[in-house]
């Protein structure tokens, strides 16, 4: 007997691709359970499968950046702050953080096809009573329109969002005279594709000279030490912190100030959230 459960869950990610450097998703996770039935006509009681996989993903690879640590460029060694990994291809990377706030996966690139299969092996390591096999599928949101991948971490947040490099697969609404704005859409979406959004506060002198043109941020939260530098060009520069609120103001004002016109930014966060913002 199988039992499924489609869109059990969400995962919010950022990972290091060879081709586009630091990029971001946000996946649906389908679940599959094979087992046999117990005296209650069941095999796994829905109201147990959703939080029982949901919280040991959350524990996992939720929020954290993807690290493929044999693509080529990559290189990870131990550091104060917990484990330092740099990359030199397509570009220049450094990260330091605390252990949990990365996902060390020892492949040439991420998919989700293999993340999956991943994510069910580990589940399967205590799997539940009458529980023989698990499939989990990772699948991106069907999204009609613009849409762009960014990594930000926000050193304020009680929770895994303080973790500086982790991501989101976002939508972009743009409204101008009481419609979408199309145009505005992919041009802002295509502009924001994987980049980097970072608070200005938390900006540092990245100073030796080896790492002019470089942005250099550092921050210290509840779980840890956190830096990370990248190109400037792979960079937007906030006034705020980059919560999802702060974002659709910053977009609603610059598009606003830009275009001449008043603008509402319906800005997501990954999967169905987000906020709302006028200028």
């Amino acid at each position: 007997m199988t039992l499924f459960v489609n869109r059990l869950t969400q995962l919010d990610v950022s990972l290091w691709c060879p081709r586009r450097g630091l990029t971001a998703a946000s996946w649906h996770v389908d679940a599959e359970l094979d087992g046999e039935l117990g005296g209650d006509g069941m095999l796994f009681d829905f109201g147990e499968v959703k939080p029982w996989i949901k919280s040991r993903l959350d524990a996992g690879p939720d929020h954290t950046l993807l690290v493929p640590t044999r693509a080529p460029g990559v290189e990870v060694q131990e550091c104060l702050e917990g484990l330092c990994v740099r990359t030199s291809l397509p570009y220049p990377m450094e990260i330091r953080a605390p252990r949990q706030a990365l996902t060390l996966l020892p492949w040439s690139e991420i998919t989700t096809e293999r993340l999956g299969d991943r994510l069910a092996d580990d589940l399967m390591r205590r799997p539940p009573d009458r529980v023989d096999a698990i499939r989990l599928r990772l699948h991106e949101e069907a999204i009609d329109g613009p849409a762009y991948c960014y990594s930000h971490g926000l050193k304020r947040h009680a929770g895994n969002c303080q973790r500086i490099a982790h991501g989101h697969r976002s939508r972009l609404h743009v409204w101008q005279h009481g419609n979408r704005a199309p145009e505005l859409e992919r041009q802002w979406a295509d502009w924001l594709a994987d980049r980097y959004l970072v608070s200005e506060e938390d900006i540092v002198d990245g100073g030796e000279s080896e790492y002019r043109g470089q942005l250099t941020t550092r921050y210290r939260s509840d779980q840890g030490s956190f830096l990370l530098r990248l190109p400037r060009e792979r960079c937007a520069v906030l006034p705020t912190p980059t919560t999802v609120e702060q974002i659709a103001a910053w977009l609603a004002t610059e598009i606003a100030r830009e275009s001449g016109h008043p603008t509402r930014v319906q800005a997501f966060e990954g999967i169905d959230k987000g906020a709302i913002a006028q200028a």
